[in-house]
């Protein structure tokens, strides 16, 4: 637990909402959990008009997950900011039926089922591009819509170990190291918010159509440690497990200083390492053969990290980074939640705003990221309760009568 005071979300400034650059993109979110949803999220931070779609009834398996406050999943309200809520059962025809007229009107659908199951349900590619040439569709799956693996269950915890995340993460003498939040998930999100953008760009000024979106998991992670294949194919290594080091370059480790607190610190650059040095005083350290150069320091580690950290364990935490400040060393403090919170610069760059939202009360939400100087998007709203914007959505907009919509209720369709 911190010693530090809880977050006063009153403190903060209330959340901007600019003019966003996608205003007048559509996307219908037909997507549940993390991955998939998420990546709406980003572009409903940018302005566009993100229809979310729930299971009439259990909603969103995410709205179950973790922390809740009177009944209200604290994530749930983070991962479907500024979208609108509504009810759909695709499973039920009913249901398919009135997605496929929805669909005229979007320029995204994103889904994440397993794949075979939008197909199952007459819901294919196919057919919703008969329904809408111009639809974009992003299909979020655990290995992709193809392979001999397609149809297994998917999820990022899965693809951190299959694509090899895990096991270069953690420490040589431990377990291969899964992330302790959805880092996966949120790696997918964005290669697919990047992969919608890319076809939106084509589709309206390279004057193309619609298209799909193959999004798997598993690659999206991957892609983070491609290089790590050239070690192998070009050398026959197979990176292993170096905790906080990073093979590529020497020091590179958290140390712990004479308070208990963790510093990074990262040697990217040689006038970097020997300002490190001089920081702590050891200019012999500069001509040391064991350090004279990145090569060198990769080879002798340990002793190097055993020179910082005994320097480290020595000195207090304030002092480090005073010297880290005079000398000009890239080192950081290894900031908890709390810390994150109090933090002045955090604090300057208004990186929590607050929002007020009607189950919560004020309460804080990270700023619109990253930040455009023109077309800044903004935050409206945390996530909701289930079917919030049902009837401003299916009777005003689609223009339902009251007769068509309780049907579809008696079919427990919406």
């Amino acid at each position: 637990m911190s010693d530090l005071p809880p977050l006063d979300p009153t403190t903060l400034e209330p959340a901007s909402v600019g003019r966003g650059p996608l205003e007048g993109l559509r996307i219908l979110d037909v997507a549940t959990m993390m991955a998939g949803p998420w990546a709406a999220t980003y572009l409903a931070d940018y302005g566009a008009d993100v229809v979310k779609v729930e299971l009439p009834g259990t909603g969103d398996p995410v709205r179950h997950w973790g922390s809740q406050v009177g009944g209200t999943s604290l994530a749930w309200k983070g991962l479907s900011r500024n979208k609108r809520l509504i009810t759909l059962a695709l499973n039920k025809p009913e249901g398919q039926q009135l997605l496929l007229r929805m669909v005229k009107d979007f320029d995204v659908l994103v889904e994440n089922y397993r794949p075979g199951v939008m197909e199952r349900w007459g819901l294919s590619p196919e057919e919703l591009h008969a329904a809408n040439p111009r639809l974009i569709i992003l299909r979020t799956s655990g290995y992709g819509q193809t392979g001999p693996f397609a149809r297994k269950p998917g999820f990022g915890t899965l693809a951190e170990a299959f694509a090899g995340l895990a096991f270069v993460s953690g420490a040589e003498d431990r377990a291969p190291s899964i992330s302790g939040y959805p880092l996966a998930d949120g790696v997918t999100a964005l290669a697919g918010a990047m992969a919608i953008l890319a076809a939106v760009y084509w589709r309206d000024v390279g004057g193309g159509t619609g298209q799909v979106i193959d999004n798997a998991i598993i690659e999206a992670n991957y892609r983070l440690i491609d290089y790590l294949m050239l070690d192998y194919e070009k050398l026959g290594l197979v990176r292993q497990r170096s905790g906080n080091r990073l093979g590529d370059l020497a020091p590179r480790n958290a140390y712990q200083t004479a308070d208990g607190d963790w510093i990074a610190i990262s040697g990217g650059t040689q006038g970097i390492v020997e300002r490190l040095f001089r920081a702590m005083d050891r200019e012999d350290l500069v001509t040391d053969p064991r350090f004279i150069n990145n090569a060198t320091r990769r080879a002798n580690v340990d002793a190097l990290d055993d020179e910082i950290g005994g320097w480290m364990g020595q000195t207090s935490t304030d002092r480090v980074l005073e010297l880290f400040e005079e000398f000009e060393v890239a080192g950081a403090p290894v900031n908890n939640i709390a810390q994150i919170a109090h933090h002045p610069h955090f604090q300057a760059r208004n990186l929590l705003q607050m929002v007020d939202d009607p189950d919560l009360g004020p309460t804080s939400t990270v700023h619109v990221h990253p930040r455009m100087s023109v077309t800044p998007g903004g935050v409206r709203n945390l996530g909701g309760p289930i079917g919030r914007d049902n009837d401003d959505f299916y009777l005003t907009e689609m223009g339902l009568s009251d007769e068509e919509f309780q049907a579809l209720r008696d079919a427990g369709a919406v």
